[in-house]
C-alpha cells in the first residue's frame, strides 16, 4: 500500500487482503494497480467490495493488457454490464501503457520478466519523497528497467530462496541487483519458507535488510 498526501493505492489484491486491510486498519483506497495475474497477487479481488461500499464511482484497476484481459476472464461478474447490485465491485479497468499520475504521485511502470506472464514492477515518484522501486515477482530484469532503477533510494526487490529458482531471483540474484542499481536502501521480498530470516538478516551486507509483514517505511511526503 502506498500513500501520498490524501491518496491511498493498493499494489494486487493477495489471498490474504481481508487479514492485512484489517491489521493495518485500510477502509479507503483510491485505486489498484496490478503487477501480473498470477494467483498470489489477485485472488483477493472479491474482498475489494468493502472498498465499494461508500464510492458513487467505480474503483479504477490498473494493470497491462494481459493482466487486465485474465482479471476480466476470472471475475467477469464484476466487469459484467449487469453488475449494478450496490455492494459489488464496481471496476474502472485502465491498460498501462506509461508512467500515471494520482495527484503528486508518479507511478512509473517497470517491465521485467517473470515465468510466462508479462509482469511489472513499479517506481513511485513523489516531490520531497524518497523514489521507491517495488519488484516483487522478477527473473530478470532488462537494461531498460534498470535504467529507470538507477540510483534508486528504495529497492524492494524478490529474493525467494537461497538457491537458484527458474523464475523468482535467488537471494544472490537479490544482491546482484541490489548493487548494481546503486540503491540506497533494499529490502528483501518474495521470501519462501526455505530463509531462516533472523540468520539471513544476520549475513546481509549493510543497507540490505529482510522485510516484514506489517512493515511500514517513511518516505518524506508518501508516509
Amino acid at each position: 500500500m502506498v500513500r501520498a498526501g490524501d491518496v491511498t493505492i493498493l499494489v494486487d489484491s493477495g489471498p490474504d487482503l481481508r487479514a492485512q486491510a484489517l491489521r493495518e486498519g485500510l477502509r479507503e483506497i483510491d485505486a489498484v494497480i496490478y503487477t501480473h495475474a498470477h494467483m498470489d497477487h489477485v485472488v483477493g479481488f472479491d474482498e475489494m467490495r468493502a472498498f465499494c461500499w461508500r464510492r458513487e464511482s467505480p474503483l479504477p484497476l490498473h494493470a497491462t493488457d494481459e493482466c487486465m484481459t485474465a482479471l476480466q476472464r476470472m471475475f467477469g461478474w464484476a466487469f459484467s454490464p449487469e453488475n449494478v447490485f450496490k455492494g459489488y465491485i464496481k471496476p474502472d479497468p485502465r491498460i498501462i501503457d506509461g508512467p500515471f499520475h494520482y495527484g503528486d504521485l508518479r507511478i512509473t511502470p517497470l517491465p521485467v520478466f517473470h515465468a510466462s506472464v508479462k509482469t511489472i514492477g513499479f517506481l513511485f515518484e513523489c516531490p520531497g519523497a524518497r523514489r521507491v522501486a517495488y519488484i516483487p515477482d522478477v527473473k530478470r530484469i532488462p537494461d531498460s528497467t534498470l535504467e529507470k532503477i538507477a540510483g534508486v533510494d528504495v529497492l524492494i526487490v524478490d529474493a525467494l530462496r537461497p538457491s537458484a529458482h527458474p523464475t523468482h531471483f535467488s537471494l544472490h540474484e537479490a544482491l546482484a541487483v541490489a548493487e548494481l542499481s546503486e540503491a540506497r536502501e533494499t529490502w528483501l521480498t518474495h521470501l519462501g519458507h526455505e530463509n531462516e530470516h533472523v540468520a539471513l538478516e544476520l549475513s546481509l551486507p549493510p543497507r540490505i535488510r529482510v522485510a516484514w509483514d506489517g512493515l511500514t517505511l517513511a518516505l518524506g511526503s508518501l508516509a
